[in-house]
């Protein structure tokens, strides 16, 4: 027989959880611990609740008395029963996937699995998914919402990468390097500065910054819109001190008097 439409709003089943810790049946660990004030080590499930005849068994796939399929996937180690979406277990993270597998590869350096165009494409943090996300402080490694992976190889949820590009957030919450290519925006600035130049006073006025995207240390021109780095041309800089204010000139040093030019060429009649 076919799964039946139930479960809960995490996952399409048709049986309920034992367990283990406390003995209570719920449809998966999630519910369980948003009910409860622990949380259930889902490998350690032995016993599943029939949803459609109330049958208690080992876990499985297939009810042994009525023989409704539990779920279209059914993982023996994990013990996660669910509609198909193309998952696998992959044995290094130690959790299901949803694939489909050729998808997706296991980098072993960062301990996760990655999308095929990022193999030998990515910067490697080791075990980087065993960091909570930066921004929400929620786990990264075995939660259900998928995982964004930054140029600087630092992780956080795909959904905490959205609304901080919404808020106009652009910058890694760890490192500080800049979260996506900026470039468009960095030419826009250039032009933003150009046509707002500074007051007299401060026209020749330097400081030194430190480049968070190419960790160049530099002295530039002051800007109160950005100051670019001179290496790389980021504006993702910090300030490294006060400002620099140009030499002064003493006013009772004389100018310097213009040279005359000495000729050889005679006129002639």
């Amino acid at each position: 027989m076919a799964a039946t439409e139930v479960g809960c709003e995490h996952y399409v089943r048709s049986c309920l959880l034992k367990a283990p810790c406390c003995g209570k049946f719920y449809v998966c660990r999630l519910c369980h611990d948003g009910e409860e004030n622990h949380q259930m080590d889902r490998f350690k499930v032995r016993e599943v609740k029939c949803a459609s005849c109330n049958t208690i068994q080992e876990a499985q796939q297939t009810c042994k008395e009525c023989e409704v399929k539990f779920g279209e996937y059914y993982c023996d180690i994990c013990h996660l029963f669910d509609k198909d979406k193309k998952q696998y277990h992959c044995q290094p993270c130690g959790i299901c996937r949803i694939g489909p597998r050729e998808k997706y590869f296991h980098c072993t350096k960062c301990n996760l699995c990655l999308a095929t165009d990022l193999k030998d494409n990515h910067k490697c943090v080791e075990n980087v998914s065993r960091q909570n996300c930066p921004v929400c402080m929620e786990d990264i490694h075995t939660s259900r919402i998928g995982a964004h992976v930054l140029s600087c190889g630092h992780l956080l949820h795909k959904t905490c990468f959205d609304d901080m590009c919404r808020t106009g957030a652009y910058r890694c919450p760890l490192c500080m390097h800049s979260a996506f290519n900026m470039k468009e925006f960095w030419d826009q600035r250039d032009k933003e500065i150009s046509q707002s130049p500074m007051p007299t006073e401060y026209q020749d006025t330097t400081v030194k910054i430190i480049c968070n995207d190419c960790q160049a240390h530099c002295t530039v021109s002051f800007h109160v819109l950005g100051m670019k780095c001179s290496t790389c041309g980021s504006y993702n800089t910090a300030q490294d001190g006060g400002l620099i204010a140009p030499p002064a000139v003493d006013p009772r040093q004389p100018a310097p008097q213009p040279v005359e030019e000495d000729t050889d060429t005679q006129n002639h009649d």
